[in-house]
């Protein structure tokens, strides 16, 4: 089995787990990227919301458990392909979040280029943009050290 390990500094993830631990009732609620629906859908829609929500919600569930008691003693995450794919899923659902709530105030550009200066941000636009590119970082790690057939390509 592929596995990925990634040692990380406590310190500065720590808060930006409290960041996603705040989306994560949100999140549980509604679907970060909503669906539209046309009138031939309606019937459907309110078993596709609820499934989406279900996979969503399982999906940062996995993300969140990647921060156990061993990534608070040892300051590793370990990443494989059984949670590859929900933890790319839950990083691009927080990432819709913080930049729709958060992060609107930035271009696309700006975001994914991360050339930002943080002094100029406010504390709050400062931790939800370091978590959006950590997460960003994360799935690009996982994209590229772990088998495409693991994150079902």
């Amino acid at each position: 089995m592929k596995r990925i390990e990634v040692k990380l500094s406590l310190p500065v993830v720590a808060p930006l787990l409290d960041v996603i631990k705040e989306l994560d009732a949100d999140l549980r609620q509604n679907l970060a990227a909503p669906l539209a629906i046309n009138d031939l859908e309606a019937d459907f829609h309110g078993t596709w919301v609820d499934e989406l929500l279900a996979g969503q919600n399982e999906d940062v569930r996995i993300l969140l458990a990647l921060f156990n008691e061993e990534f608070f003693s040892e300051g590793v995450i370990s990443i494989d392909e059984d949670n590859a794919e929900h933890v790319v899923r839950a990083c691009a659902a927080v990432r819709l979040v913080l930049r729709a709530r958060h992060l609107q105030q930035m271009d696309e550009e700006t975001l994914e280029s991360g050339e930002v200066d943080l002094a100029k941000l406010s504390d709050p636009t400062r931790r939800s943009f370091m978590c959006y590119l950590f997460l960003a970082t994360l799935q690009e790690l996982i994209i590229q050290h772990l088998d495409s057939s693991i994150i079902g390509s």
